[in-house]
């Protein structure tokens, strides 16, 4: 839950505004599903992507990171789009100092956390945006930040950029435990689907499901729109 002192958010933590809503509810229909694919193994990192932009992978990775900190888990959550960072926004952060001053200019991790608002949930922030992000993820100072915060987190959750767009998500899905790919409804399209398949087979990421974001609710005429922000 949240710490008295009410956090100022510029997009929707449904998780927390509306927890009764359909909506709060199907989030923690995914935290479970997750718990439930994670059963037989120890899995301490996630990657958040999508195919393309717009498609709400960062709003749901937030929400997701709040319902696992509801549920008593220790959470660190990690904006890794170094291109076009959102998390600040979000929580009503600033960008800087974040992930890129760490791997840059070898800041502590205690330098660059932020106190979400959240009770069990820390942030880290993107930082300033750097000109090579792939290299700088796939550095050896990234294995060593991801290695420093396993063992002090329960789950550390990377919302990661766009598969299709660049290198950055297919860097971390090959060091991630799992990675949740978010699609949209009536936005993705059916081929870019079997490329980023292939995308993830060559990373020999974990894929541990497809979230369907703005599904269209037929039957009560629920429109199930959980993101309705461009990232």
């Amino acid at each position: 839950m949240f710490k008295k002192k009410k956090m100022q958010h510029g997009r929707k933590l449904v998780i927390f505004t509306n927890r009764k809503s359909i909506v709060a509810e199907q989030i923690r229909t995914v935290r479970a599903n997750i718990k439930f694919a994670m059963k037989d193994k120890q899995y301490k990192t996630l990657l958040f992507t999508s195919t393309s932009i717009g498609e709400g992978k960062s709003t749901l990775a937030s929400n997701i990171a709040i319902s696992f900190a509801q549920d008593g888990q220790k959470v660190l959550l990690v904006d890794a789009d170094l291109r076009k960072p959102t998390m600040h926004y979000t929580f009503n952060k600033p960008v800087s100092p974040g992930l890129t001053n760490l791997l840059m200019s070898n800041w502590s991790l205690s330098d660059i956390l932020k106190d979400s608002g959240v009770i069990g949930l820390d942030l880290i922030t993107c930082g300033p945006i750097p000109s090579n992000p792939a290299e700088l993820l796939g550095s050896l100072t990234m294995k060593k930040f991801l290695k420093e915060t396993i063992s002090l987190y329960d789950l550390i959750i990377f919302d990661a950029p766009p598969l299709l767009s660049v290198a950055d998500a297919q860097i971390l899905a090959d060091v991630c435990d799992g990675t949740v790919l978010v699609t949209s409804s009536g936005i993705t399209e059916k081929k870019n689907l079997y490329k980023v398949k292939e995308v993830l087979e060559a990373s020999n990421a974990h894929v541990l499901g497809i979230i369907l974001n703005r599904f269209k609710l037929e039957k009560n005429h629920y429109y199930y729109e959980y993101y309705g922000e461009k990232e």
